[in-house]
């Protein structure tokens, strides 16, 4: 990951676009605890396929991971929300030092925090494909069989 790179950026941006990222990060995590509800919805349905096929801990150690996700998912919702509501401070009329300086650290921190969350669901989510595929492809063996 290209820390150095973003947090140029991020001390680069004005208030606006740090609104506009925020609103966008905000959008991806809201579309990832949908992702998170259907992975583990996903789960569920086929849960006796996997019991079957001998994934069954594999299963169980993802679907608690899952579990995980979406409690991280939230406080990271909640806390971005929070970060993006106190913009406004930085868009008033009365200028404290350091206050910019010190909102822009702070979503620098959540950045690297959520683009850390990113990968873990990304990680997870390779797995879910690989369990799937592997009880995939013993059920099409079994009914060549």
């Amino acid at each position: 990951m290209k820390t150095h790179s973003h947090l140029t950026y991020i001390k680069l941006q004005t208030p606006e676009g740090l609104h506009e990222d925020c609103l966008k990060t905000l959008s991806d995590l809201e579309f990832i605890e949908d992702e998170l509800r259907f992975l583990r919805d996903l789960l569920t349905e086929h849960s006796l396929e996997l019991i079957l096929g001998k994934s069954f801990e594999t299963s169980k150690h993802i679907a608690e991971t899952l579990i995980d996700y979406e409690k991280r998912n939230q406080q990271l919702l909640k806390s971005l929300t929070d970060h993006a509501n106190k913009l406004q401070v930085l868009l008033d009329d009365v200028k404290v030092e350091h206050e910019v300086k010190d909102y822009k650290d702070l979503h620098y921190k959540l950045m690297v925090e959520i683009m850390d969350f990113y990968a873990d669901v990304k990680k997870t989510k390779q797995q879910i494909f690989n369990t799937f595929s592997e009880v995939m492809k013993k059920n099409k063996q079994k009914r060549l069989l």
